[in-house]
């Protein structure tokens, strides 16, 4: 199957955030809300799959780069993450244990934890997966006014990225991010602005999996022994807490050690 993929061109975009509020139309994603914990209300979110940021001048659309190798796909140890032909990263609340390696996995820091539900879910944009099995465009793209995001096969949508590139090239950075970044994503930018902020400089041409592997690696052993240590101060704590409680039984009136004289009431006595 031919990789499906968006390219955003972000000299194109004004702003207007009608990409954003059709991805809440279409995952019922509801009104934003403030958190202590969030420098703004327009960060990515778990009501927020993807924002408009400002930046050097340049609207910036941030979202999901549904990595071509998912590091979140390699972090997690119980395959709720998975990487679809077609393109898109989807998420599995089903099998989701929340550990949330994923998290900290995505070079670009994208995956956000709902902690306002009941039962806690990773969230991020998807592609619009659901639409695309039903041969429709992601929603973000057919709301876009401006055509700042397209979308189409990765291969084309990369030699487009690039003719626009030759064609006006003091129009943009000489670079077409996600060919090749983090060994390639199905979101596809170019820009007049670097945009090396959205991954704080974590972003090499490697993809990711392996290094993600060689710390994932280890976790079972560590999980063996943290478990063994648990479990061994869960059986100490409970033998002197039933110590004790004998004791207390031994020393109440009328226990055997009172009744032996050695309760409060001899010493009394005495």
């Amino acid at each position: 199957m031919t990789a499906k993929a968006i390219l955003t061109d972000t000299t194109r975009c004004t702003g207007c955030e009608k990409c954003v509020t059709a991805c809440k139309q279409v995952n019922g994603l509801g009104p934003d809300q403030p958190r202590r914990w969030k420098l703004r209300i327009d960060d990515l979110s778990a009501t927020r799959f993807t924002t408009i940021v400002r930046h050097d001048g340049q609207f910036v659309r941030q979202q999901c780069r549904h990595c071509v190798e998912p590091a979140c796909v390699s972090a997690c140890l119980v395959g709720a993450m998975r990487k679809l032909p077609e393109g898109p990263v989807v998420y599995d609340g089903d099998r989701c244990m929340g550990c949330r390696y994923c998290m900290m996995a995505c070079p670009f820091e994208i995956p956000r934890y709902d902690w306002a539900a009941a039962v806690p879910y990773v969230r991020k944009c998807t592609l619009c997966a659901p639409r695309l099995a039903e041969g429709r465009i992601p929603a973000c793209v057919e709301a876009c006014p401006e055509q700042a995001t397209i979308f189409g096969d990765r291969d084309a949508l990369l030699a487009e990225a690039r003719r626009r590139i030759r064609a006006t090239p003091a129009r943009y950075v000489p670079h077409v991010y996600g060919e090749d970044d983090v060994g390639g994503t199905s979101v596809l930018m170019i820009s007049s602005v670097p945009l090396d902020f959205l991954a704080a400089g974590k972003v090499t041409d490697q993809p990711l999996p392996e290094l993600t592997w060689a710390a994932l690696s280890k976790v079972p052993p560590l999980a063996l022994g943290v478990g063994g240590l648990m479990a061994g101060v869960f059986w100490i704590t409970g033998r002197r807490m039933k110590l004790q409680a004998e004791r207390l039984d031994r020393e109440a009136p009328g226990g055997p050690d009172a009744a032996a004289g050695h309760g409060p009431d001899h010493e009394s006595d005495q």
